[in-house]
């Protein structure tokens, strides 16, 4: 293994020199401060190579440059120096940058690379860190000092940039190179897979009318860079047992990064003979400021190709055929996503674009639900009798709240009404029904979709991979204890129970402690809508926006209340989440999950009943609770049953409360949107411009890919956790109260076209490379959608009976019409009550100037208000009536008939749609097969050599062949 360092001087470039008796040593001799932690004491430093214990050493020719090149260029780089010496500021790095722009076209070799200076091995991983002046500088030297003696012992190569190469003149840039000793010993520890044969299975995958998606495909070359292959998990000492036409590729770039990170975040930064174990890996060191970055390097400029005929150009082909917005209409090539960022980013674009692909019938059916509502209005007998002034005009409605509000006439929510109709009508309770449907093909289709992936993508068997193997580096240091794994029959680190239960309970309680602090903060918005309300009323009663064409008359203090109420709302949300996203990372890291499934899916959990909570509670508000506890008008009820509070419970808006709930999901849903993709898209951007903004000039000759990538802003683990949460979030919004807006899928699939190339975008040209991982699945987002998908239907069943008026209609129609046939006629006056106003306490009548000028008392003696009770002067003065009794049993009845016919519905479409097509599972089969068949082989063949070698007859029968069947292929 070859490392460059050395000792340089003074500020100028290094320069290389070999010495010519051992082309394995290398020497570098520079004009600038010493490296911390690269150099010793002497004016020449060298370092030669180290190897894998047990592994062959090889020699790196190709870092040997041309002796007698070097000696001419000595005498230049000398004159060089003492004119740079004369220089100072802006014109010294000036003439630093042309001096090395000379020396790269002499080298032919353009700094945009992905190569160490020999332009044979790939740089996997980077490193930088700058040399600051601090008290702590000497720790940090001896740290990184120690931890990349350590990565040499393990195989790996490196290659420093002395920060007099950066652009801005402080930055060292460590460049980590693995070879294949490396890679292939890891790659078996690891269990990667890697081809053994090709796929000889014929696709049959024909699907009628399909050129009719012509236009929405990509070319085959984007869509499907490699052959497919039967792959098997790789083993070291059976190289030639697989496909390898090239060791340098065998491994793609994914891959070789995630091995060596997986290597760096095991690595030690002290000395063996000391006893604190926890000094281990690149986060840590990260953590405490001796590494300011590590990444691996995108191979290319996105917007152009590179000059180095080696680079695959992968990021530059993924920027033109995905990420670019007017490509939204086409399908995403999520193989080469996979070959470039791994599995686990490409399993999520692929469940967002099937997601979004779902969204479009569901968008369609309700937007045709939508035109019904609007095209029937006409033919809404009771709307017509609101809005008429012989009847609406005539009936006297009872003041909503205490002293503020006066009387009013029912023909005032005339506008308010037909809001209300377009989403309350019989299309409501099919739209509902169809929701429950769709979710479950939406969710069992994506199983099919999903197993494919896991199959084609090699992850059939990850998870299993990843819980025994892939223990979290975290896990390894904090538990310091050791017990025998009852499988492996080794060592392993463990958690005592008693630590693991005093750590869960903190963490439940911290959890229950913030969602407290939502409920308490919906409650204060409940207040806040009480309070204002009355204000409102009196404000606006002769206010100049009601003088306004068109919206003079919708603008209602209702609608004033329920919008600022919506937007206070929307703003404790978004300060809520921001808080406890730290909080919910900072005790998961607390729990010390033993995998990184595990961690994430606790972070899932903590994440999502919180963001349940915060972005829910007051659209379930609005929708079982307002409106149904606020007694009559001559014994209103008060928050807290406290009357001295003097908040009276909030009465629905006179449309209807499906109409508030419609508008405080509009406002919440798609505020999350707008507020999302600002923060995804724009806030990187404008961070890169302001860090780039001196060096976006520059040619990439001088402008290094190491350099590029770190101005980049890091994508963390949990980048893909927030995408995640943002659209499980959106999920839960069409599904659980779709049956009071049916146009949320339609703004939902709007936003998701959007969000598609958004993330594609910022991931491939504003973020650093993520390491890549793998994952099989999206992981317990997958269990949050079913219990969503069920939780929807109970939902939407209560939505359609309590909050909606369809069943008091239907009711009314079937069992207290006026006349002989049944008709709407007379529904408004049968669903409201009355009451004497004569009967309404002094702290609750309303002040004599809030009363319009057409109100006389001495002639208006009652008022009407919504409810089923009986009148003044009955036996049952003001109690309920049994048509209210018959309504409550009536809204009983559906939802049990809904649920069970939605629920029906669902397990006989689950029941119906395997989770694996059957092709798949075919190819499964016969993958494993021929893993057992030709690993058979192999043994067979091996041991006829080794017979042959000592002189032995080779003479394998068929009855021997038959005896080494697996009991796997006799069944097969």
């Amino acid at each position: 293994m070859n490392r460059i360092a050395g000792k340089p001087r003074d500020d100028t470039l290094i320069d290389v020199q070999f010495n010519g008796e051992d082309n394995n040593v290398c020497q570098l001799e520079s004009f600038s401060e010493e490296i911390p932690g690269h150099g010793h004491n002497g004016s020449e430093s060298s370092l030669s190579c180290s190897d894998l214990a047990g592994s062959v050493h090889s020699s790196h020719s190709s870092d040997s440059v041309c002796d007698q090149c070097e000696k001419e260029n000595s005498q230049h780089n000398h004159e060089s120096f003492q004119h740079l010496s004369s220089l100072s500021g802006i014109w010294r790095r000036r003439a630093l940058f042309l001096k090395y722009r000379s020396r790269v076209d002499k080298q032919q070799q353009s700094k945009d690379s992905v190569f160490f200076r020999d332009g044979m091995r790939r740089i996997d991983f980077v490193l930088s860190y700058v040399d600051d002046k601090e008290k702590d500088a000497e720790k940090k030297q001896e740290r990184r000092k120690v931890y990349e003696a350590n990565l040499q012992e393990a195989g790996l190569e490196m290659e420093t940039e002395d920060k007099s190469e950066s652009e801005d003149g402080k930055t060292y840039f460590l460049k980590i190179h693995a070879p294949w000793e490396v890679l292939a010993t890891y790659a078996d520890i690891l269990k990667i897979k890697v081809p053994f044969k090709a796929n000889d299975i014929p696709e049959h995958r024909d699907v009628p009318l399909s050129w009719l998606c012509t236009p929405f495909r990509l070319p085959t070359h984007v869509m499907h860079p490699e052959p497919d292959y039967f792959t098997s998990a790789f083993d070291k000492s059976k190289t030639d047992f697989f496909l390898i036409d090239d060791k340098d590729t065998l491994f793609p770039p994914s891959t070789r990064n995630r091995i060596v990170y997986y290597i760096l975040s095991r690595c030690a930064y002290q000395n063996i003979d000391c006893q604190n174990n926890d000094k281990k890996g690149i986060k840590r060191l990260l953590n405490n400021g001796t590494y300011s970055a590590a990444y691996p390097l995108h191979d290319c400029r996105y917007w152009t190709q590179s000059r180095d005929d080696n680079c695959e150009n992968e990021r530059y082909s993924l920027y033109r055929y995905w990420a670019q917005f007017f490509r939204f209409y086409k399908e995403q090539p999520l193989n080469r996503i996979r070959k470039y960022y791994g599995e686990k980013i490409s399993i999520y674009f692929a469940w967002l674009g099937f997601y979004t692909e779902m969204l479009f019938y569901a968008a369609v059916v309700g937007g045709i639900c939508f035109v019904y509502g609007a095209t029937t209005y006409d033919q809404s007998t009771w709307s017509k009798e609101i809005c008429s002034e012989n009847i609406g005009g005539q009936i006297v409605m009872c003041p909503l709240c205490d002293k503020k509000c006066g009387y009013w006439k029912l023909n005032s929510t005339c506008n308010s009404t037909w809001q209300s109709h377009l989403f309350d009508n019989v299309g409501t309770v099919f739209f509902a029904v169809f929701m429950a449907i769709w979710v479950t093909l939406f969710l069992e289709l994506w199983k099919r979709r999903q197993a494919r992936l896991e199959y084609e993508w090699d992850l059939v068997d990850f998870e299993e991979e990843q819980q025994q193997l892939q223990l979290r580096p975290e896990y390894e240091i904090k538990c310091r204890k050791r017990r025998l794994n009852r499988v492996t029959q080794e060592m392993e680190p463990y958690l005592p129970l008693t630590n693991q239960c005093v750590r869960n309970c903190v963490s439940g309680v911290t959890v229950l402690f913030w969602i407290a602090l939502i409920i308490a903060s919906i409650i204060g918005v409940i207040a806040y809508r009480l309070a204002v309300y009355a204000a409102f009323a009196s404000v606006m009663k002769d206010a100049p926006t009601n003088k306004i064409q068109l919206v003079g008359s919708i603008i209602t203090p209702q609608l004033a209340t329920s919008v600022t109420a919506s937007c206070i709302n929307f703003v404790i949300i978004m300060i809520l989440n921001f808080l406890y996203e730290r909080v919910a990372i900072w005790i998961t890291d607390m729990e010390i999950p033993k995998t990184h499934l595990e961690y994430e899916n606790r972070l899932t959990v903590k994440m999502f009943l919180f963001q349940f909570v915060n972005y829910y509670s007051s659209c379930f508000y609005v929708a079982f609770f307002k409106g149904k506890f606020v007694g009559y008008p001559g014994d209103p009820a008060y928050m807290f049953d406290n009357k001295w509070s003097g908040l009276r419970n909030e009465e629905c808006d006179p449309g209807g409360c499906l109409i508030e709930l419609t508008t405080q999901l509009v406002i919440v849903m798609t505020g999350k949107q707008v507020w999302g993709n600002i923060q995804e898209a724009l806030v990187p951007w404008l961070k890169n411009w302001w860090v780039s903004r001196s060096a976006r000039n520059h040619p990439e000759s001088l402008y290094s890919r190491w350099e590029q990538d770190h101005d980049l802003q890091h994508f963390s683990q949990l980048g893909l956790f927030y995408e995640y949460l943002e659209m499980v979030i959106q999920f839960g919004f069409i599904t659980l109260f779709v049956a009071s807006f049916p146009l949320a899928p339609l703004l939902a699939l709007l936003n998701n076209i959007l969000e598609v190339r958004v993330d594609a975008w910022k991931l491939t040209t504003q973020f650093r490379r993520p390491i890549a991982s793998k994952a099989h699945s999206i992981g317990a987002w997958q269990e949050i959608l079913h219990m969503i998908a069920v939780f929807s239907v109970v939902t939407n069943a209560f939505i359609v009976a309590f909050t909606s008026d369809m069943i008091p209609r239907l009711v009314y129609l079937y069992a207290y019409h006026s006349g002989n046939e049944p008709t709407m006629q007379g529904y408004i006056d049968n669903s409201l009550s009355i009451f004497n106003i004569s009967q309404i306490p002094i702290d609750n009548q309303p002040e004599p100037e809030e009363n319009p000028a057409w109100f006389n008392s001495s002639v208006i003696t009652t008022c009407r208000y919504r409810d089923y009770r009986y009148p003044p002067g009955h036996d049952k003065e003001y109690a309920h009536t049994m048509q209210f009794w018959h309504i409550i049993a009536a809204k009983l009845a559906f939802i049990i008939i809904m649920e069970h016919v939605a629920f029906l519905v669902k397990f006989f479409v689950a029941w119906m749609i395997p989770d694996v097509p059957s092709d798949v599972t075919a190819r499964i089969r016969r993958e494993r097969y021929l893993i057992q068949e030709y690993l058979q082989k192999y043994e067979l063949e091996k041991l006829k050599v080794q017979l042959s070698l000592n002189g032995e007859c080779t003479c394998p029968s068929e009855s021997v062949s038959v005896s080494m069947r697996t009991p796997v292929q006799a069944q097969l």
